[in-house]
């Protein structure tokens, strides 16, 4: 009995968290963003990705770094992303919902390389409401 309670136990140890958050609750479906900007940091990571952009005030020319969250490199990966497509540097144009609770944040919908005009979809999840 003890190694079936001891067993039981390791299981739910490694269950991964189902939890997730509603898009709706983070996001601002009635306040679309365009961002342009340069790459400072790509995270690669479950259950979402996230690109990190300085973007340009085009009035007074101050810099804000943005956070973008993507789908999950599953989903990132079905629409023919990798992990070396964007590289830091890298300027791209990012369209999507502005955050709610957090300022700088948003959430991708599309993301364009502006050296190559490519656009490639971000896995959001706007439309999973």
């Amino acid at each position: 009995m003890r190694n079936l309670v001891t067993a039981l136990f390791v299981m739910l140890l490694a269950t991964p968290v189902l939890a997730h958050h509603s898009f709706a609750a983070e996001f601002d479906i009635t306040k679309p963003v365009t961002l342009t900007g340069k790459i400072t940091k790509i995270e690669w990571t479950n259950p979402h990705a996230f690109l990190f952009i300085d973007v340009p005030d085009k009035q007074t020319g101050a810099v804000t770094n943005w956070e973008i969250e993507m789908g999950s490199p599953n989903g990132l990966t079905r629409l023919g992303w990798t992990r070396t497509l964007l590289k830091n540097g890298d300027e791209v144009t990012v369209e999507g919902s502005l955050g709610r609770n957090k300022s700088n944040l948003a959430n991708a919908r599309s993301v364009v390389m502006t050296a190559t005009g490519k656009k490639l979809g971000a896995a959001s999840s706007e439309g999973a409401q």
